[in-house]
Parts: C-alpha cells; sequence; structure tokens
C-alpha cells in the first residue's frame, strides 16, 4: 500500500513538474484556424458566434451566440485536429482518411471536446474556445494518443542484455538544435543505417497515453533540470532529421550503440522519460 502511494505521488509529481516546465516556453504550431501546443501537448481553436436579432430576449440572444461559437469552435478543432502529424510520414486527416474506425473516433473525440474559456463581447456576439489532448494523465483513454497510436504496436522492443559497469542514466535528451525538426505525436529517432533507437515501440501504452511518447522544449539547459528526464538524463546530439516529415532525428551510430548498451535503459525508455530540444 505504501509503495502504491509513493509511486502515485510520483506520477502525480512528475506529471505536475513536466507540465511546468513545458509551459515556460510553449511550442506552437498554427493550423488553420487553431493552435497545436507541442510542449504541452494540447490542441486549441476558438469559434464565434454572433446573437440573433430576432431572439426574444438578450438572454435567448446571448444562449444562442453560445451555441453557434461552440459549434464554430468544433469545425475548426477538427480542422486544426487533420493537420497534427502523427508521424513523419503521416497527418491525421491521412489516418481518418484510410481508417473508418480512427476516422469516427476522432470525430467523437471532437464532439466531446472541453470548452476551456468562452469571452462575452460588448456586441453580444460570443467566442468560446475548446481543447483536446494528444497525451492526458487525467483521462488517458480519452486522448488522441490512445486513438491513434494502435497498443500493439507499443512496448515491443526488446533490448539487448545490458553489459556491467555503464552509468544508469534517468532519461535522455536529444539536441535537435539547428535541425528544423518538427514535432510529431509519434516520431523516431534513428542510427545512420536507419536502425531504430527510440520510438513508439519503446514505450509502453500507459505512459504514451498519459505523458505521451516524449516531450519537446526549447532550451537545453530547462530540459536538463526538467523532471520529465529526473537527475542524470544522457545528452546526445542529433546530426540531422529524416522521413518525408522531417519528424525523424538521426544520431550517430556510436551514440545509438552507446544506448543500445547503456545498463538498465529500458525502464527509462518504457517510461517515455525522453526529451527533444528545438528551436
Amino acid at each position: 500500500m505504501e509503495k502504491g502511494l509513493r509511486v502515485g505521488v510520483g506520477l502525480l509529481f512528475f506529471f505536475l513538474s513536466a507540465a511546468g516546465v513545458f509551459a515556460q516556453q510553449p511550442l506552437l504550431q498554427v493550423v488553420d484556424k487553431g493552435e497545436i501546443n507541442w510542449a504541452e501537448q494540447s490542441i486549441r481553436a476558438t469559434g464565434s458566434g454572433a446573437p440573433n436579432p430576432d431572439a426574444p430576449n438578450i438572454a435567448a440572444a446571448r444562449l444562442g451566440a453560445e451555441r453557434a461559437a461552440k459549434a464554430d469552435a468544433l469545425r475548426n478543432i477538427l480542422e486544426t485536429v487533420k493537420g497534427v502529424r502523427i508521424d513523419s510520414e503521416t497527418l491525421v486527416v491521412n489516418a481518418m482518411t484510410q481508417n473508418d474506425v480512427i476516422r469516427t473516433r476522432v470525430q467523437g473525440m471532437v464532439r466531446g471536446a472541453q470548452v476551456v474559456n468562452t469571452r462575452y463581447l460588448s456586441d453580444g456576439a460570443v467566442e468560446v474556445t475548446v481543447e483536446i489532448r494528444m497525451a492526458s494523465q487525467t483521462a488517458p483513454a480519452d486522448s488522441l494518443a490512445a486513438t491513434l497510436l494502435p497498443p500493439q504496436a507499443m512496448g515491443t522492443q526488446t533490448q539487448n542484455i545490458p553489459k556491467a559497469g555503464n552509468p544508469i542514466y534517468t532519461g535522455v535528451i536529444f539536441d535537435a538544435r539547428g535541425l528544423n525538426l518538427r514535432p510529431a505525436m509519434s516520431p523516431k529517432v534513428l542510427d545512420e543505417d536507419g536502425r531504430e533507437v527510440y520510438g513508439s515501440a519503446f514505450v509502453s501504452q500507459e505512459w504514451a497515453t498519459k505523458f505521451g511518447i516524449l516531450g519537446y522544449v526549447k532550451d537545453l539547459d530547462g530540459a536538463k533540470k526538467n523532471d520529465r528526464v529526473a537527475a542524470n538524463p544522457l545528452v546526445i546530439k542529433g546530426s540531422k532529421v529524416s522521413g518525408t516529415g522531417g519528424c525523424d532525428l538521426v544520431i550517430s551510430n556510436a551514440d545509438a550503440q552507446g544506448m543500445r548498451d547503456m545498463s538498465k535503459n529500458l525502464s527509462f525508455l518504457e517510461q517515455g522519460r525522453v526529451l527533444i530540444v528545438v528551436d
């Protein structure tokens, strides 16, 4: 019981601390009429509604404007979600076109998007902002990751038997500054021969849906203090980007082999204790 409590408190502290650090430097991508915050793993869009001049009273006019604004916001967030990159080859809109189940689930998520802000303007118009989470500790099953990242593709990668005597790291930071890397929900880290060093296959579904496969930050010094990678992160410099969308990161074969040989690296990879530093 006590051990379970410690683990639960630790998870909560990790999430809150990581969210606090990410929020300091948002990584915003404007898509159509909404925005994707890769640091906070959230998607938001705003809609507007005008009051009906034929409404019987002010209250009815405002209620109608609210409903119109929310409907507009839901239309806008659907278009925004469609522009989210799942990986270097696929946008959400591609997955929706190719898979009826995914299309239905995404549309359901949009209908259930959370209202996070409502503004009442002096002319009677209303603006409503709605949000969808790419990953969520409080409702992981309702996250975009749970819809788009198949469980059978996650946590399947086995590791080499670790060599004794190597330092025990608590996470890894990939420095991708200057490489024009584009964020994605399920990027990969590859060696120079194209072999996968890190990606969805290394992360448990539980952690991916709660915290995302990895986190994006803009400051290397801040990343080293981020609780997502804890007290002793390994820092690896990326050499170039890969993939059609420019979302995958390539590191040297030497660094890749070092990760494969690292003692007890599996546990922090399974928990997604990985950050990528971007410009």
